[in-house]
């Protein structure tokens, strides 16, 4: 294996800095793969060009896995055109406002919501994102704040579920590593005993509540905000007129979705009885129920508005067209990832892990080093992989607590994943709240970050004090930290609007 050395890690951080000063994230992932390729090639251009186009960009466009959630999301695409141009959701919308009177309770009530589709990281997002864009529109939420949320309600819930797929995943790790140093626990009762210290999962899923409970908002969410309800003023009389024509039952929202939910629990539930969910599984569950409930809302849209069902089929296809651009977005960002796999990112990062570091330190840097790797990477999954071959020997020779030492490799993995703009949740959390992708990167880093650096404290306390009542210091922790940055630093989202539930 061909070792890069520093070399590794300059596709990545590129990608980053061309992202944040051209603000087009399609240039910088070229610009990433591309310098990636170049290092692949040894510098030479043809060679290079080469391995960028067959070995990264075509390889992973082909790649089964890839292509079933392109076209997963070209189908819910359609879907959602559908029931825009129906008016089912803006008719939905308006009933919202008569049942959740604030802002505040329409983002518990995606929060909530997020929680309650457990079974699926990526799914989560594209099912809950369209049915609140228009609740958070009509109640002047801009949609990165729908973005975070569906963002940090995928993967922060699913990592803590041990009977998904990512507890089998992660099960699978854990039994390889003990293995290896010869220890013999049931490697679903080490994963139960993780549980209460993977604080960065708890955190970040708590830090939503704590958001909306303050009505404020700081950083770049503060600034896009404000932008956006800027805009609105220049809009305002177009909206109130449009609002106030609509006339379509709120059925036409209902039955769709109500099927879809339906046929959602009944395959996932039949698969969860017939051999285990798999992504495939999830992917499939997701494409059949919502091609059924596209074809439920063609047949209602033609009952009661006479649309053809050709005019209707071309309605769904310019949905599925709408994102074409997200979807090139994707494999350009499953592409750069490739491109650091090949280069040996993450094992480069890991390295720098010695097996001079106290035990009592371990935890802390084990979590830094995790998120460092996935933010890097844009993969959670491959950083459990590397990560946890790699801290579960060192730990073990330290003396440092398996659970915890295991628990700080799976949050710094999601922490890296939830912040990175190359991970699949951030990009599809992007695509389910429809905003741009660098606002919602950007404007969720702000939360996160500071997520972050309490669950870095926590595991140094952790690392003196193995006990599950360091994660009910670190809430308090955290309670305490974001209503201080939104005293000094926020503004109230909604000027107009009570703060409070």
């Amino acid at each position: 294996m061909q070792d890069y050395g520093f070399l590794s890690i300059v596709p990545p951080l590129l990608t980053i800095a061309v992202a944040l000063y051209s603000k087009n994230v399609l240039v910088a992932l070229i610009v990433g793969i591309a310098s990636g390729s170049f290092i692949i090639a040894d510098f030479h251009p043809f060679n290079a060009m080469l391995n960028a186009i067959e070995e990264q960009v075509l390889a992973e466009f082909t790649n089964g896995t890839q292509s079933q959630v392109i076209i997963t999301m070209m189908v819910i695409g359609g879907f959602v055109k559908l029931l825009e141009v129906s008016g089912g959701a803006k008719a939905f919308a308006q009933k919202m406002l008569s049942i959740v009177s604030t802002g505040a309770r329409a983002q518990m009530l995606a929060w909530l919501s997020g929680l309650g589709i457990f079974f699926t990281d990526s799914g989560n997002s594209l099912i809950i994102g369209p049915l609140y864009r228009s609740v958070f529109d009509e109640f002047r939420l801009c949609r990165e704040k729908l973005a975070y949320i569906l963002d940090t309600t995928s993967s922060p819930i699913s990592i803590l579920i041990p009977f998904i797929g990512w507890g089998a995943y992660i099960m699978s790790l854990i039994e390889k590593s003990y293995a290896e140093v010869g220890l013999t626990e049931n490697e679903f009762t080490v994963l139960i005993k993780v549980i209460p210290y993977q604080f960065y999962a708890f955190l970040a899923l708590l830090t939503v509540p704590i958001v909306i409970y303050t009505g404020k908002d700081y950083g770049p969410m503060k600034r896009i905000q404000a932008e956006y309800l800027q805009n609105l003023k220049f809009r305002h009389t177009e909206r109130a007129d449009r609002s106030s024509a609509t006339d379509t039952p709120v059925g036409m929202f209902l039955y769709p979705l109500g099927v879809m939910l339906a046929l959602v629990g009944a395959l996932i539930s039949w698969h969860a009885t017939h051999g285990g969910i798999t992504g495939a599984h999830i992917r499939s569950t997701l494409i059949l129920s919502y091609l059924t409930a596209s074809l439920t809302c063609m047949a209602m849209m033609r009952r009661h508005q006479g649309k053809s069902f050709t005019e209707m089929m071309g309605i769904f296809i310019t949905g599925a067209e709408s994102l074409v651009y997200v979807s090139i977005i994707l494999v350009l960002a499953w592409s750069l990832s490739s491109v650091t796999s090949d280069l040996h990112t993450a094992n480069y990062l890991a390295s720098l892990i010695g097996d001079s570091v106290s035990a009592s330190y371990f935890p802390m840097i084990v979590f830094a080093l995790g998120a460092l790797i996935s933010l890097s990477t844009g993969s959670s999954y491959g950083t459990f992989a590397i990560l946890m071959a790699i801290a579960v020997p060192v730990g073990f020779d330290l003396g440092a607590s398996m659970y915890v030492t295991i628990a700080a490799v799976l949050s710094g993995g999601l922490f890296g994943d939830h912040c990175s703009p190359i991970s699949d949740t951030t990009v599809l959390a992007s695509v389910g709240a429809d905003c741009n992708h660098l606002n919602h990167v950007t404007t969720q880093g702000a939360y996160a970050g500071l997520t972050g650096i309490v669950t870095l404290f926590a595991y140094w306390m952790a690392g003196f004090y193995e006990s599950p009542y360091v994660l009910l210091v670190a809430i308090v922790i955290l309670y305490v930290a974001m209503t201080t940055a939104m005293r000094f630093f926020g503004s109230l989202s909604l000027p107009t609007e009570a703060a409070r539930l």
